[in-house]
């Protein structure tokens, strides 16, 4: 059985969904660890024992149809609640802030936040290991080595197909759960950290079947590492603890190098093309409303056509009425390569999206990534000083 029955009660639903939603936050920005912010809020004691709930005997339970079984064993209340505040703090970081668009449209200040979280993450599991020994100094050098060797073997344009976004969920949600590991940046390594925000972002619209193929497979991956990876990263920990952390802060260290603010990054436009009738609400919608184009994936009008008129660059497709093309356009990276600005020419820099002001802002971004981490650090200290 379950080492502690879920003892959620339906009053603390307001509370739990706040802390979920900060968890949430917490989670989509790199640096800052979902699990930093429920030691913060004093439910990482409750989320370790609701994810070990979760266990081996549950799933020969549910294998076997024992629904009544799981569901006595599993702290689902509390997991479904806290989930939903993670949800949707998820939705408003794709939706309303609209962080991929950020990223694309603005880079240097986000990647200079997101290397600043980082950095700031590093420093605090630092701190807390104590003294540094020569043996230890050696296990930080292995893990730079590694985290480096791993950034520059990923390619820039890693696949998008269902294997590769299972195993990134599934490495994501390992990092998740532990204080100070972020998920994200997990992804942000991996190069899928905008391209899985991308399709929350595109939930509820026309293109919510097209998302859910992505996130699907995503949330089974995260499911899998909460069951198996979490169990070897929990046993490393309680028996190479130390060990363990050095080969972490060594491998965030190296692994900065595809946060580095500065790159030369080369993108691939792809264009999907529609035919839809003039009157489609579509068109209305991009007439009187044009997307912007500075972000990684929008909708432009194309060419308008008569019946029995050709698309252009495709014979596939006839045209019987009136009507419109809707271009869908796609940005990839293809390369990426870090760079130290000369502040004499950054304003003629082309790699800069906005020359001088791209690394002012990336610095001052980077400040403040670096005193939020260091300011949660000290929250989650006196909250465990005062347990």
């Amino acid at each position: 059985m379950a080492e502690k029955p879920d003892q959620t009660t339906f009053t603390e639903i307001p509370s739990l969904l706040a802390k979920g939603f900060l968890m949430g936050s917490a989670d989509v920005v790199p640096g800052v660890s979902g699990g930093t912010m429920a030691l913060i809020t004093g439910i990482y004691e409750r989320l370790i024992n609701a994810i070990k709930s979760a266990d081996t005997h549950v799933l020969r339970a549910a294998l076997r149809l024992q629904i009544g079984e799981v569901f006595a064993r599993v702290h689902w209340f509390f997991l479904l609640v806290l989930l939903s505040g993670v949800f949707t703090a998820i939705l408003f970081f794709t939706r309303v802030i609209g962080l991929p668009e950020l990223m694309f449209a603005h880079p240097e200040p986000v990647y200079g936040l997101f290397f600043g979280l980082i950095a700031g993450s590093v420093w605090l599991i630092y701190r807390d290991l104590g003294s540094l020994t020569v043996a230890r100094a050696l296990w930080i050098v292995l893990g730079i080595a590694i985290g480096l060797r791993i950034v520059t073997l990923v390619p820039t344009d890693t696949p998008e197909n269902a294997a590769f976004v299972f195993m990134s969920g599934a490495l994501a949600i390992t990092a998740m759960i532990l204080p100070g590991i972020s998920g994200s940046f997990i992804l942000l390594i991996l190069r899928k950290y905008d391209f899985i925000l991308l399709q929350f972002g595109k939930l509820g619209g026309p293109e919510t079947m097209e998302a859910l193929m992505v996130l699907v497979p995503f949330g089974l991956g995260m499911v899998t590492g909460i069951m198996l990876f979490s169990r070897l990263l929990s046993w490393l920990l309680q028996r190479y603890y130390v060990v363990t952390i050095c080969v972490l802060i060594g491998f965030m260290i190296g692994s900065l190098y595809v946060i580095w603010p500065f790159q030369d990054r080369e993108y691939a436009e792809s264009v999907r093309i529609e035919v839809v009738s003039r009157d489609a609400p579509v068109v209305e919608e991009l007439r009187s409303d044009p997307e912007s184009t500075l972000q990684p994936e929008y909708r432009r009008l194309g060419a308008e056509l008569q019946a029995r008129d050709e698309v252009p660059g495709r014979t596939d497709i006839s045209v019987t009425e009136p009507s419109v093309v809707v271009e869908t356009v796609k940005y990839k990276l293809l390369r990426s390569a870090p760079f130290v600005p000369d502040w004499s020419g950054a304003d003629g820099d082309v790699r800069l999206r906005d020359g001088r002001a791209s690394v002012i802002w990336a610095l001052v971004m980077m400040l403040a990534g670096l005193f939020a981490v260091l300011l949660i650090g000290r929250l989650a200290e006196r909250k465990s000083g005062q347990e």
